[in-house]
């Protein structure tokens, strides 16, 4: 991202939309702006580390609630929520944050939410795993504060390998859905 290029671009849009660039309080936004697209598009960029795996077998994994943000590339607006991610190790095992760098690997990018969750749901299956589910729950401001107005919140999901079978996909909902306080010991 060329930063100089953007402050100018954010400078000529507060023009645009009737303010002074040079009144105290819009003075550093070109700079704020600048700094802050450099991290909230860091996506295009990183790494989702997945290689870091471990030798280990187990049934299924599940990593509940990973937070995202990220922004709609019809409005360029935020869209957040929550990213479960179930998977079962076919003899490995992933290092724990990585399921979170993935997540943040295509949430930092202009993204549709449906997408976001197919992303995922085949990177992490590309990497020999026997089955996927992702489910992502969010929150769009590009329909709470403009057109429709509205408080809805937007479910997607990408199920791969043994998971897009009905039986399979059900039980693994069942346990996702789930939370630690109400499983068996």
């Amino acid at each position: 991202m060329d930063k100089e290029r953007v402050k100018k671009l954010i400078r000529e849009l507060i023009i645009e939309v009737g303010e002074d660039p040079t009144r105290e309080g819009l003075r550093e936004t070109p700079e704020r702006i600048a700094n802050m697209y450099k991290e909230i598009f860091g996506g295009y960029d990183s790494d989702s580390e997945l290689s870091v795996q471990f030798s280990e077998d187990s049934d299924v994994v599940i990593a509940r609630d990973i937070q995202f943000y990220s922004m709609c590339e019809h409005h360029m607006l935020p869209f957040y929520g929550k990213i479960h991610i179930a998977y079962s190790p076919n003899g490995r095992v992933f290092g724990i944050s990585k399921l979170v760098r993935l997540v943040e690997k295509y949430s930092k990018r202009l993204q549709i939410q449906e997408r976001l969750t197919k992303n995922i749901a085949d990177e992490l299956h590309s990497q020999g795993v026997k089955g996927v589910v992702v489910l992502a729950d969010a929150e769009h401001l590009c329909m709470k504060m403009r057109g429709v107005k509205n408080d809805a919140t937007l479910s997607s999901s990408a199920f791969r390998g043994i998971y897009e079978n009905k039986e399979e996909k059900a039980g693994i909902m069942s346990l996702i859905r789930k939370r630690a306080s109400d499983l068996p010991l």
